[in-house]
């Protein structure tokens, strides 16, 4: 039974603790009786998340979680024990964050560290991974996961999740929540804090594929300029493009010449200016505002 997946499972029975799923030969996995849905009966098939209730048996959800393995997520911070802090990722059990796997200060200013330590309330960006328990956790040490970058060049426009702060060295970024990205800390003029999301723009491609970052606003124009090829390209193809967010990065970089992520925020930026309408497949102009 793999922990922390999403699963198509078959209702086989049901107790008066709700339904049990079958995940595999003669394994059963329970579904809790407040989340079957209504009307639900022995053969059908639901997509389910499989977790550790509190006494650390596999259990079945239908809720769909703040975090999968997939991707980090920032998540905020419900209690602090001494064996760490636990964090809600939208799940009836919270999600523990071990001491080992946290990371500090959590937030820096222009005068210096403002907080050193991790307190309620406080939002965290973590991934998700099964300890060596077989338990699932969390982890603050994402730096550790990120990708040489490819996507970027100089000067082009990016958005990430700041990770890591040394208040001597910058601001550690993950940029598109993938790729390793610094801020150098004489970029810092106002409170950075662990979770922020940052805009920017590359300075510098290093030869490892590290993508040095300035927060001046040149990335705005990067992004202006983005929004206008996408209305060239519109106008050309007749007031529609044939691609979106479930669009091949390929793709777009053929069509634009551009990222996926540069699109999506270029995109974002006309459709909030009410220049484009964004289909599932597809953008097109806004004729009425033309």
């Amino acid at each position: 039974m793999e922990l922390c997946e999403f699963k198509k499972l078959k209702i086989t029975r049901f107790t008066k603790n709700g339904a049990y799923l079958s995940c595999g030969k003669d394994e059963e996995v329970l579904l809790p009786g407040k989340e079957v849905p209504e009307g639900a009966k022995a053969g059908d098939e639901l997509e389910v998340f499989l977790y550790l209730d509190s006494l650390d048996r596999p259990v079945a959800t239908v809720k769909k979680p703040l975090i999968t393995k997939e991707a980090p997520a920032v998540l905020e911070v419900t209690e602090i024990t001494p064996i760490g802090v636990f964090l809600d990722w939208g799940l009836d059990k919270d999600l523990l964050l071990p001491f080992r796997e946290q990371v500090e200060p959590v937030a820096y200013g222009p005068g210096g560290v403002v907080q050193e330590h991790i307190g309620m309330g406080d939002k965290l960006p973590v991934y998700l991974y099964i300890d060596k328990s077989g338990r699932p956790a969390a982890s603050m040490r994402i730096y550790n996961r990120l990708e040489n970058g490819t996507e970027y060049v100089k000067d082009s426009a990016v958005e990430g999740t700041v990770i890591r702060i040394n208040p001597e060295m910058g601001v550690f970024v993950a940029v598109d929540d993938k790729y390793f990205g610094m801020i150098p800390i004489r970029e810092i003029h106002h409170r950075v804090v662990l979770g922020d999301k940052v805009y920017g723009r590359v300075t510098l491609v290093r030869d490892d594929g590290k993508y040095m970052i300035s927060l001046n606003n040149k990335a705005h124009i990067q992004m202006d300029q983005d929004a206008q090829l996408i209305l060239d390209a519109l106008e050309a193809m007749g007031g529609r493009l044939p691609l979106g967010d479930k669009s091949d990065p390929e793709d777009i970089k053929k069509r634009l010449h551009m990222s996926k992520a540069a699109f999506k925020r270029a995109a974002g930026s006309l459709y909030k200016q009410k220049k484009i309408i964004i289909g599932a497949e597809e953008i097109r102009l806004n004729i009425t505002e033309i």
